[in-house]
């Protein structure tokens, strides 16, 4: 009986914590804007009290779009860019991730 109780609890502990999981979500406009800013203090390999002045002149600036007139897109190739970079991608491998990248929502 005792078993029992143990293997019920046990499937329902594993469905549960699978079901969580099914909730992810689509990274929002201030996640979005940590990844571009983290991406881009990479690409200048900031480190220590200059990083902290980046990222936070970077988090608190405006929208990279309304900023400098960029689209939404262009947005979106510049952060593709500064990840791709990072990532150390070149030919297909590249072309593939800026493809994805590109095409995610």
């Amino acid at each position: 009986m005792k078993k029992l109780i143990s293997l019920m609890a046990l499937g329902l502990a594993l469905a549960m914590g699978s079901a969580h999981g099914a909730d992810d979500k689509a990274p929002t406009a201030q996640q979005n804007k940590m990844k571009t800013c983290n991406a881009d203090a990479k690409t200048k390999e900031l480190k220590g009290d200059e990083r902290k002045k980046f990222m936070s002149e970077c988090l608190s600036a405006k929208p990279a779009a309304a900023e400098d007139g960029k689209s939404a897109q262009q947005s979106k190739m510049k952060t593709c860019n500064a990840d791709a970079k990072t990532k150390d991608l070149k030919g297909d491998e590249r072309k593939k991730f800026m493809s994805e990248c590109l095409s995610a929502k």
